[in-house]
C-alpha cells in the first residue's frame, strides 16, 4: 500500500459533502484510492487508542497515588490530577475523531464499489466483486462496533475522573482524600475493563487491515 502523507489526511477530517467527494478526487489523482485512505485511517485510530490507553492507565496511577499525599502537598496534587483529565479528554476526542473519519471514507469507499457493479461486463466477475463487497462490509461493521464499544468506555471513566478534580478542588483536606477510596477501586475495575477492549479493538483493526489489504 502505499504510504499516505499525513498532511494530506488532515484536512479530511474537517470536510463534509461536496467538499468531500473533491478531496477524494483530489487524492485519487495523486495515486491514493479510497481503499487506502481507509486503511492508513484504521492505522490511525489504533495508534489514537493505544495513545488513550497509555494515557488513562497514567491516570488511573495518578488518581490512586492522591491517597497517599501529605496534607503539604495537596494542592501540587490537584493541579497534577487536572492535568491529568485535560490529557486524558484530549486522547479521547483523538479517538472519537479518529473513527470518524474512518466512517466517511468507508461509507465513500462502500457507495463507489456498488455502484461500479453495475459496470461489469463479466457476471462472474460482478459476482465475485460483489461478495468481496459484502465480506468486507461485514468485517467493517464488525470492526466500527468493537471501536466504538471501547471507545464509549472511555467516558464515564471521564465522568469520574472530572468528579474527583471537581471535589479535590473545594475540599484539600485529608479526609477528603479518604472519601476517594471507594471511588478509586470502582476506576480500577472501570479502567482495565477500557483497556482490554481498547486491546481487542487494535487486535481485530490489525485483522481488518491484513484482509483488506489481501482482497482483490
Amino acid at each position: 500500500m502505499k504510504r499516505l502523507l499525513p498532511l494530506l489526511l488532515l484536512p479530511a477530517l474537517f470536510i463534509t459533502g461536496g467538499c468531500r467527494s473533491a478531496y477524494y478526487g483530489a487524492m485519487e489523482k495523486a495515486g491514493y484510492a479510497k481503499r487506502d485512505i481507509l486503511v492508513s485511517r484504521v492505522e490511525k485510530a489504533q495508534e489514537a487508542q493505544a495513545d488513550a490507553k497509555e494515557q488513562f492507565a497514567d491516570s488511573l496511577q495518578a488518581f490512586l497515588a492522591v491517597t497517599r499525599v501529605e496534607g503539604g502537598e495537596l494542592r501540587k496534587k490537584y493541579d497534577e490530577l487536572n492535568a491529568q483529565l485535560k490529557r486524558s479528554e484530549t486522547r479521547a476526542k483523538a479517538v472519537h475523531e479518529r473513527i470518524a473519519a474512518i466512517d466517511a471514507v468507508a461509507t465513500a469507499l462502500f457507495e463507489e464499489w456498488g455502484n461500479e457493479l453495475a459496470l461489469y461486463n463479466n457476471p462472474e466477475l460482478r459476482t465475485r466483486s460483489q461478495e468481496q463487497l459484502a465480506a468486507t462490509r461485514t468485517r467493517y461493521t464488525d470492526l466500527m462496533a468493537t471501536m466504538r464499544r471501547a471507545a464509549a468506555r472511555m467516558e464515564p471513566v471521564l465522568v469520574t475522573f472530572r468528579d474527583q478534580v471537581l471535589f479535590l478542588k473545594h475540599n484539600l483536606n485529608a479526609q477528603s482524600l479518604r472519601a476517594l477510596d471507594a471511588t478509586n477501586r470502582s476506576l480500577q475495575g472501570d479502567i482495565s475493563t477500557l483497556i482490554a477492549e481498547m486491546e481487542k479493538s487494535m487486535r481485530e483493526a490489525d485483522t481488518f487491515i491484513r484482509e483488506l489489504k489481501l482482497a482483490p
